[in-house]
């Protein structure tokens, strides 16, 4: 018979509420637009102290499931279903259809897609980019900002760096919309022939401005990714440095067994 790694633990009461409430929202017994109860009521329910609800909330609030509103309490966001993040979002026949891997992996999925253009212009490199991009900080490079939605529903910012040699001589890479396949398909249509992308993930609490640029509470989980795509000559031609709300994306990746 297996044994539990760490022996047995007692779960803080708080914890069990948060928990519990958690599980009510995820099963809809809460529904989008409607209020979690009063600490008065959860109170009552519980039979805990008001000390204990509020730290249950804490909880409740870091997974990015309500939103809370001063002077009204709590209340269950309307958010879109988890979606996966598959590694074949990029794969070449995407681009060649004329999506873009954000567009391909929304409409697989039936959902609405929108994405709003931020920023597109020279910047100075940051210094952790000009490291991946492979030039001295400060290097001026095309930055393209962008916030993307599903449903109407903000889930993901993600600012693209790419090397002005490489962008300067590609006019589409300086427009708002790119065309079709998005820039990876106008970098290949230049001779840019990507080998392969490579992603670092982190997840971590979201700072107060993450936060209200996707409409999280402050505090819940985000998912911070950095991704370069590399060319077949070896060069890192594109930074995607990207930030998630984590409770609207499940990874998957395709993992080769042979060497």
């Amino acid at each position: 018979m297996g044994t539990a790694v760490g022996g047995e633990r007692s779960v803080p009461r708080y914890v069990q509420i948060a928990d519990e409430i958690v599980q009510q929202i995820r099963a809809g017994v809460l529904k989008p637009g409607e209020m979690v109860p009063s600490e008065s009521e959860l109170v009552e329910r519980y039979g805990v102290s008001g000390g204990t609800i509020r730290k249950a909330m804490v909880e409740v609030r870091a997974s990015g499931l309500v939103e809370t509103r001063h002077g009204k309490g709590s209340i269950v966001k309307d958010r879109p279903p988890v979606r996966h993040r598959s590694s074949d979002r990029f794969r070449r026949s995407h681009r060649r259809g004329g999506k873009a891997a954000y567009l391909a992996e929304s409409a697989q999925s039936g959902a609405t897609a929108k994405v709003s253009v931020l920023y597109i212009g020279p910047m100075p490199a940051p210094n952790d980019i000009a490291e991946r991009l492979d030039v001295p900080a400060g290097t001026q490079v095309l930055a393209r900002r962008r916030l993307y939605f599903r449903n109407g529903t903000p889930v993901e910012t993600a600012t693209s760096y790419l090397p002005w040699d490489v962008v300067k001589d590609i006019p589409e890479l300086f427009a708002e919309n790119p065309g079709g396949g998005g820039i990876y398909a106008r970098l290949e249509d230049h001779g840019h022939e990507f080998a392969e992308y490579v992603e670092t993930l982190q997840a971590r609490p979201a700072s107060k401005a993450e936060a209200s640029e996707l409409a999280l509470s402050p505090g819940s989980p985000v998912v911070h990714l950095i991704r370069d795509a590399v060319t077949t000559e070896g060069r890192v031609v594109e930074v995607c440095d990207t930030l998630m709300a984590a409770d609207q994306f499940v990874f998957e990746y395709r993992i080769p067994a042979a060497d």
